[in-house]
């Protein structure tokens, strides 16, 4: 298997509502910021993730080249899902050998329409959608089923908030905790926030890595699993297909220094943190997590951007990174990094 790492990751600064921004506006700032990391003008390939649902036209995601830059002609593709889907194509890219370098970016624009309706148009039109449960819903279906106290999910809150304050790059969000459910038993606060945003993550391979970065985030592992669509067919208590990534992607993930998890729903850590068997010292979502901020298409990739970022700067030498799609965390895909 050929050596691969993450030897750049940049974010925006994420906001709560539309600052006006088109999308190639949004997504340039975050591309320039890596291409001066790397020095890099060029790459080998160009994935990323975006969600036409969210920008309200089909093959929204070819406007958002024109942040890239695709004259002379590029190699470039795209996964309709978060970016971290984007990564694990362009992980799979550079296993071939031919090309060195891959530009990875997600981005979603959420503060322009209302994400619960939005993400209902995405269900199973004959089956799931009929019956008007949105993904709040179907959370409150999941929270009941795992049964993680109170207090415990209000102490994840409020962590995450007081995290994200600390982050320049996440919502600045009150500690005070609405008691009102949306949707019984979850909370107005157990919901990650309305979030705009963007990242680009560059990965390279072989000695490319060690000449861009001083200290490369190698991946070590990673795999992506998922679950029947029909929430009646599994087990909402727990994830099977987060614990059989992180089999796939490292045979028991064993001492994790620091994990970054894409839970939107607070009741989600509880279950993830045990489908893949993290010890009790390791350091969940020291970045806030998507409690802190939330750009749906972009949000997995920044979690696997942020626990690169302890391997950069020296903080952490194995750490995890996750990301999460389809309801009630139907896909999970687990990313191993280690300096």
């Amino acid at each position: 298997m050929r050596q691969v790492a993450i030897v750049a990751f940049a974010q925006s600064r994420h906001t709560g509502h539309d600052t006006g921004l088109s999308e190639p506006e949004l997504i340039l700032p975050v591309i320039n910021e890596v291409k001066d990391a790397t020095g890099l003008k060029r790459f080998g390939f160009t994935c990323s993730g975006s969600c036409d649902y969210l920008a309200g036209a089909p093959f929204s995601f070819v406007s958002a080249l024109d942040a890239i830059g695709a004259w002379p002609p590029i190699s470039e593709s795209h996964v309709e899902m978060d970016g971290a889907w984007a990564l694990y194509e362009a992980w799979v890219r550079l296993q071939h050998g031919d090309v060195d370098s891959a530009l990875v970016y997600g981005f979603g624009k959420t503060s322009m329409g209302d994400p619960r309706t939005l993400m209902t148009l995405q269900l199973d039109p004959y089956y799931l959608a009929p019956l008007g449960l949105d993904q709040v819903s179907f959370a409150a279906l999941q929270a009941s089923a795992a049964g993680v106290p109170r207090e415990e999910l209000d102490a994840i809150v409020r962590r995450s908030r007081a995290d994200g304050r600390r982050n320049p790059f996440a919502l600045d969000l009150p500690d005070e905790l609405p008691a009102d459910p949306v949707v019984e038993p979850v909370r107005a606060s157990d919901l990650a926030p309305v979030t705009d945003g963007a990242a680009a993550v560059v990965l390279a391979a072989g000695e490319l890595a060690r000449q861009l970065c001083e200290r490369p985030a190698y991946v070590t592992g990673i795999a992506h699993r998922i679950e029947p669509h029909y929430l009646g067919l599994r087990d909402l208590a727990r994830s099977a297909s987060a614990a059989d990534a992180a089999r796939a992607a490292e045979d028991g993930l064993g001492p994790v220094e620091v994990a970054e998890l894409h839970a939107q729903f607070a009741h989600e850590e509880p279950i993830l943190r045990r489908a893949l068997e993290l010890p009790d010292d390791t350091v969940i979502n020291p970045s806030g997590g998507p409690l802190a901020a939330n750009p749906v298409m972009a949000t997995g990739l920044i979690r696997i951007g942020e626990a690169a970022r302890r391997v950069h700067d020296g903080t952490a030498r194995r750490v995890v990174g996750h990301a999460a799609g389809g309801p009630c965390l139907q896909h999970n895909l687990v990313t191993v990094l280690e300096a």
